[in-house]
Order: structure tokens, then C-alpha cells, then sequence
């Protein structure tokens, strides 16, 4: 099930991290291959998880 727009949003919030893929796996504890796939867009990042990584990159300043 491949979402282009979330899949775009996903990019989005990893580049405006300002960290790498590893660095931000490693700080939202999930797995490299994970958001390598969410990146690429083989799997979708689930809409209340890409809420909730904005939210916190947003409240912790990153």
C-alpha cells in the first residue's frame, strides 16, 4: 500500500530533522530499516506516528 503524499511528508519531517536516516532511527528508537522503507516509500509511516515525530520535533526544537 504505497502512499506518495505521506511517503513525501515522511521526507519532509526526516530533512527537516536535520539528521540522517541512522541518527534519527536511533533517536525515535526505530528501526534503520524501517525508515529506510519510509523513505523509499516500500512501506507507509502510519499518519498518528508522523503526527507525533513532527510534534516532538517541534517541541524539542530539532
Amino acid at each position: 500500500m504505497k502512499n506518495p503524499i505521506n511517503n513525501e511528508k515522511f521526507r519532509e519531517v526526516l530533512e527537516n530533522s536535520g539528521m540522517n536516516m541512522k541518527q534519527f532511527s536511533d533517536y525515535f528508537e526505530i528501526p534503520y530499516r524501517t525508515v529506510q522503507d519510509w523513505k523509499s516509500g516500500a512501506r507507509k509511516c502510519p499518519d498518528y506516528l508522523l503526527s507525533l515525530i513532527q510534534y516532538k520535533i517541534e517541541k524539542e526544537g530539532l
